[in-house]
C-alpha cells in the first residue's frame, strides 16, 4: 500500500513512517508548512511549538529522517488554510472571552484535511494518511462506522484532540502508534538509527505571547470581585482564562482565581479556589464520531482538558447541536472555548465545545 506520512520532524511521526515502511509499505513522508513568512510578531516563540517562524528547523529535520529511511520527502504549504481557520477561530475566541484550543481544529480541518488534500492536487498519488497520533482507529461493521480508541499509553494518548474527525477522513486514515508505548517507540526509532529518538516532545501549539497573534491594542478594563466590587484593571480580557492564578497582580489574604469573563462590559472576575468548582457546564457544536449521535440521557466519561483523566457524568442532549453534562464530582477551571470530550471506557464518541 502506498502511503502519505504526516512529518512534524518528531519521533511519533518518524517512527510511524519506520513502522509501515518495515511492515512493507511504500512510505513518502511530508510536512505542512503553516508559518506565514510575512508574519511580524514581537516575539520569536520557541522551536519547540508547531506553529513557530522557526519551522524550517523542523522541515529540515523531516527531511533528514526521510533520507534515513531512504523514502521520499515533500513540504506543502497549508499557511493560508491555517490562517484563514485556525488562526481566525483562535483570534474570535480570545476576543470574546473564550479559551479556544487550536490543535482540535488544526487536526479535522489542516493535518487531517488541507494537508491530503494539498498533496492529491500536486500530483502525489497515495491510498492512506498516516500520522504519529497516540489513539487507535478501528471499524465496526455492526454499526458501519470508523471509530477510534484511546491510545494505550494514558499520558501520551491524543484522541482527545481527534473528536471532529468526520468519517470520510477516518476512512483515509492510519494511526499505526495508538498500540505502543511512548518508550516503545523511542526504541523503534533508536532501532531505525534516526537521530531524532531521543528528540523531546514538542509544546504547546505557539510558545510566544499570544498578543503576537492577536494583534490588538489594549482594551482597559476591570477586575472585579463576585459582588461587582472593582479590584484593579487589565489591558484586555484575553490575556485570561478561567482558573488562572498568576498575572492579575493583585494582593490577597488568598489566592485569587479568574473564576468568569464578562466580554460585554470588559471585566475578568476574580474569586476564590473553592469558586473555580462545577457541577455542570454546558456545550455546543456537537461532533459524534463512534456513534451517529446520543439522542437520550446517558452515563459516560467526559474530558475537559487533554491531560485529564475522563471523569464519570451524564450527559443529557437538550437539543441536536447542545448538550447539558452534570459531572458526579465538581470539575474544576471549566473554560468556556475549550473541548469537552466523551468516552465510554476508551471509545471515542463524540465532543463539543464548552458554552457556558
Amino acid at each position: 500500500m502506498k502511503i502519505l506520512v504526516g512529518l512534524s520532524g518528531g519521533v511519533d511521526s518518524a517512527a510511524a513512517a519506520y513502522l509501515l515502511k518495515k511492515a512493507g509499505h511504500e512510505v513518502i513522508g511530508a510536512t505542512m508548512s503553516i508559518w506565514d513568512k510575512n508574519t511580524n510578531f514581537r516575539s520569536n516563540g520557541a522551536a519547540d511549538s508547531c506553529f513557530s517562524p522557526h519551522e524550517e528547523k523542523d522541515i529540515d529535520s523531516a527531511r533528514k529522517i526521510c533520507r534515513e529511511l531512504n523514502i521520499p520527502y515533500y513540504v506543502f504549504d497549508c499557511a493560508e488554510e491555517y490562517k484563514r481557520i485556525v488562526l481566525r477561530n483562535f483570534k474570535e475566541e480570545y476576543t470574546a472571552g473564550r479559551t479556544p484550543n487550536p490543535c482540535v481544529w488544526c487536526n479535522a480541518t489542516i493535518k487531517f484535511d488541507a494537508l491530503p488534500a494539498t498533496a492529491r492536487k500536486a500530483g502525489l498519488e497515495f491510498e492512506k494518511f498516516a500520522t504519529g497520533h497516540y489513539a487507535r482507529l478501528g471499524y465496526n461493521a455492526a454499526a458501519g462506522r470508523y471509530q477510534i480508541s484511546r491510545g494505550i499509553d494514558p499520558k501520551k494518548d491524543q484522541s482527545y484532540f481527534l473528536y471532529r474527525l468526520r468519517q470520510e477522513q477516518l476512512s483515509r486514515i492510519l494511526l499505526p502508534l495508538g498500540g505502543y508505548q511512548k518508550s516503545e517507540v523511542r526504541e523503534f526509532a533508536r532501532l531505525a538509527g534516526l537521530e531524532v529518538c531521543d528528540k523531546p516532545d514538542s509544546q504547546d501549539f505557539y510558545s510566544g505571547n499570544i498578543n503576537d497573534i492577536l494583534q490588538k491594542a489594549p482594551e482597559p478594563g476591570n477586575f472585579v470581585d463576585k459582588e461587582g466590587k472593582i479590584l484593579g484593571q487589565h489591558q484586555g480580557i484575553w490575556n485570561y482564562t478561567i482558573g488562572q492564578r498568576r498575572g492579575m497582580g493583585i494582593a490577597a489574604e488568598r489566592p485569587l482565581y479568574v473564576i468568569a469573563i464578562r466580554p460585554e462590559r470588559r471585566e475578568v472576575v476574580l474569586g476564590y479556589d473553592d469558586d473555580t468548582l462545577r457541577q455542570k457546564l454546558y456545550c455546543q457544536n456537537l461532533s459524534w464520531l463512534s456513534v451517529s449521535d446520543i439522542a437520550s440521557p446517558r452515563r459516560l466519561t467526559v474530558k475537559i482538558r487533554s491531560s485529564q483523566t475522563p471523569a464519570a457524568a451524564l450527559l443529557t442532549p437538550t437539543s441536536p447541536d447542545r448538550a447539558e453534562i452534570c459531572f458526579d464530582d465538581l470539575q474544576k477551571a471549566v473554560a468556556p472555548g475549550q473541548s469537552a470530550v466523551f468516552y465510554d471506557n476508551d471509545l471515542l464518541l463524540g465532543g463539543g465545545i464548552i458554552c457556558a
